[in-house]
């Protein structure tokens, strides 16, 4: 029976891979490392400026260990979402990393960077012919969104790692993938169950959270052509049906349709069984084969500048109802705003109630009794940063002094900082959530290789 075994050792590139299970896993005899770079939880601001959310030292440690134990091992290196966001200067940030590598430990070999931004010019010409189409809360957009954007990325599927291993490539390096594409590309490649190569790479792309206990390491997926077995990194973690089934519920709306560039895997009829203490083989899954290839489109743009306060608050009155609070004081402050003929449209602000309801909102339950202090937590968001810091001023003596009760003496709240307010500079927002017809895979990506010559006499 083909198989195909993948050493997946850590969730995301840069948090650090443990020396102990990467060395475990490396035993077991992988025919490929995949590693997941990056991600949209962190929000906007990192596809939108090209930057990664890891310090590059915190990446280094992480690609030192998968290059060296990829070449030692003679066996590929897959990464995906490189920096965080996948744009193409990250790409080429995580290359430099890799060539650094090379010459420091006298590796040879081939390293492949696989490019997936695209330009306003190139979208537009799709969007003219009717192949971009929104997804599930796609925001609304026209022609002139694409330039607004000062960094779109089309997400890759399994293709283009496949195309560069077959070329060759040692170590890929590529720009936003879906997160399952890095895992799947070896055993799709090799001709494993599709099916199972996709559930079983969905299983695995946040490393041991499909285990009872993650604790910042990785799994071990080996997929043949009827389904796929998972097992952790470390002796005292255990997969099981359950942690192997929940990982479905993460991130996805449906855990029995979860689409990929190709198509969708079909999880419905998924068998679960325990093969030992530590690992878990899963059968039954389906995959559908889409009649249009389609790539996700991600792009980013500047939303305005911000400037936050923070106060704490003990104040028993005002805690009974912060909500009541905020209302009161957005009204009141609001008004003045109005007066310095400021347009409503040039600004915005929210107040965020840390300790009560800033990350949970709607309504409290019934009977909840206060807490016993919050943290009020302003940010105004407007076209520029001064105006930002104007309206931040203008609330100032109201953040300290509000009353929840105006028959009553004014409280005194608390000012963590001084001085109150702090501009936070731009702030970003995400411009689209659709996909793009393709004609093929390759359409729009590019992949450059990097040849590092063995050295004379070596």
């Amino acid at each position: 029976m083909k198989t195909c075994k993948i050493l997946m050792p850590i969730g995301g590139l840069g948090a650090g891979i443990r020396q102990e299970a990467f060395d475990y896993g490396l035993v077991m005899g992988p025919d490929v490392i995949a590693i997941d770079a990056g991600s949209t939880d962190s929000g906007p601001g990192y596809l939108a400026r090209g930057m990664c959310k890891c310090s590059r030292g915190m990446l280094k440690n992480d690609l030192k260990i998968a290059v060296i134990g990829a070449m030692k091992a003679g066996i590929p290196l897959l990464v995906g979402s490189c920096g965080t966001c996948g744009t193409d200067n990250m790409v080429d940030e995580s290359g430099d990393i890799v060539e650094e590598i090379f010459r420091e430990e006298g590796f040879h070999g081939k390293i492949a960077k696989v490019y997936s931004r695209q330009t306003p010019e190139v979208l537009k010409k799709k969007w003219d012919e009717g192949k971009i189409h929104p997804l599930d809360g796609a925001p609304e957009i026209t022609r002139e969104t694409f330039d607004e954007c000062s960094n779109i990325v089309a997400v890759i599927g399994a293709e283009p790692f496949i195309h560069a291993m077959n070329n060759g490539a040692n170590v890929v390096l590529a720009g936003r993938a879906t997160d399952t594409a890095i895992i799947a590309a070896m055993p799709i490649e090799k001709g494993c169950s599709v099916a199972a190569a996709w559930h079983g790479a969905k299983t695995v792309e946040c490393g041991a959270q499909c285990a009872d206990k993650s604790d910042g390491m990785g799994v071990f997926l080996t997929v043949d052509e009827e389904g796929f077995y998972v097992r952790p990194l470390i002796p005292d973690a255990h997969c099981t049906p359950y942690t192997v089934s929940a990982h479905l519920l993460y991130e996805n709306a449906d855990p029995f349709y979860l689409k990929e560039p190709s198509g969708a895997m079909l999880t419905g009829n998924a068998v679960y069984t325990q093969v030992d203490e530590y690992t878990v083989r899963v059968t039954g899954s389906e995959f559908e084969h889409a009649r249009q290839y389609t790539m996700k489109l991600e792009g980013a743009a500047l939303a305005g500048y911000q400037n936050i306060s923070l106060i704490g608050i003990v104040n028993r009155k005002v805690l009974a109802d912060p909500e009541k609070w905020i209302r009161n004081i957005s009204e009141y402050v609001d008004r003045y705003i109005q007066k310095l003929g400021i347009p409503h449209e040039d600004y915005s602000f929210n107040f965020k109630a840390y300790g009560y309801n800033a990350v949970i909102s709607g309504p409290v339950p019934g009977g909840t009794p206060p807490p016993r202090e919050i943290g009020m937590l302003l940010t105004v968001t407007a076209k520029t940063q001064d105006l930002a810091t104007q309206i931040a001023k203008v609330f100032n003596p109201y953040l300290l002094h509000f009353p929840a009760d105006f028959s009553e003496q004014m409280p005194s709240f608390a000012f963590p900082f001084s001085p109150v307010d702090t501009p936070r500079g731009a702030t970003y927002e995400f411009k689209l959530h659709h996909v793009v017809d393709v004609s093929d895979p390759l359409e729009l990506i590019r992949i450059d290789y990097v040849d590092i010559k063995q050295k004379e006499g070596e």
